[in-house]
């Protein structure tokens, strides 16, 4: 797959993927089906995108319980290394 923006999670149809961008700060992008949203890691909020409603609130609701794994694997691949997995939602 793309090797610029690595899969970090899978779940309920959501793929989350990092694109490691230094000039839009820490962010990751949640793709389902031919909707995307790209979430901030820090604020933690949605600040492109669209997805439906139940996606949003399964992602945001993932992120809250990642949050500081989401910062580690945003620190990995700013210093050039691969993030690692995050456990998807239960």
């Amino acid at each position: 797959m793309d090797e610029g923006m690595p899969v970090i999670s899978k779940f309920y149809g959501i793929v989350i993927r990092m694109l490691c961008a230094r000039p839009f700060g820490a962010r990751f992008h949640a793709i389902y089906g031919n909707s995307e949203l790209v979430v901030s890691i820090r604020p933690l909020m949605v600040v492109g995108g669209e997805a439906p409603g139940r996606v949003r609130d399964l992602v945001m609701e993932w992120a809250v319980l990642h949050q500081q794994e989401l910062l580690a694997a945003w620190n990995c691949c700013l210093s050039g290394k691969a993030p690692e997995a995050i456990a998807p939602l239960p």
